[in-house]
């Protein structure tokens, strides 16, 4: 038995029931939405989306990086995307330490050494979320007077705050 059998099999019987919506590749409601790999984030439950609304950008932390502001580029330019949505959230493990104790923790529990990459953790979100918002508001490859906001997402409560 594979270790991804559950998958194709829960798949099997997603098709069985799937019901084609005829969506295209743009974001019906120009919202990108930068969040966190957690998977106790749903996206677009949290702001009242559906599929095909937005397009979700994912990271540990949900950090503005090169690869984000790529994507950007494309969703702006290409997929119609108009408006940028940062959202980290609470109770996030890239902002439980540095990135020496996070390096250290990596090692402890696998023994690869992961020190020679950027994990980008962060000790204070806000001002990471500030700081990002201000990558891609003066990011030169993104369209002018994009709209863009910052808030947190809290785990336990379901609440987003704007920063």
């Amino acid at each position: 038995m594979s270790q991804f059998d559950d998958l194709f099999a829960a798949n099997a019987e997603f098709v069985k029931e799937f019901k084609s919506q005829d969506l295209t590749g743009e974001a019906k409601k120009g919202l990108a939405i930068v969040t966190c790999m957690d998977s106790r984030i749903d996206p677009l439950r949290i702001i009242g989306m559906k599929a095909g609304d937005a397009k979700i950008l994912r990271n540990a932390g949900a950090r503005v990086t090169e690869d984000v502001l790529r994507t950007l580029i494309l969703a702006t330019n290409l997929l119609g995307v108009n408006r940028v949505l940062v959202m980290p959230h609470t109770d996030c493990k890239m902002a439980s330490g540095d990135e020496s104790e996070i390096h250290a923790a990596i090692f402890e529990k696998s023994g690869i050494d992961t020190r020679s990459m950027e994990i980008r953790t962060v000790t204070d979100q806000i001002s990471a979320l500030k700081s990002d918002l201000v990558r891609i508001e003066q990011f030169p490859l993104l369209p002018k007077g994009i709209a863009i906001v910052g808030a947190i997402y809290d785990v336990k409560s379901g609440k987003l705050t704007k920063i």
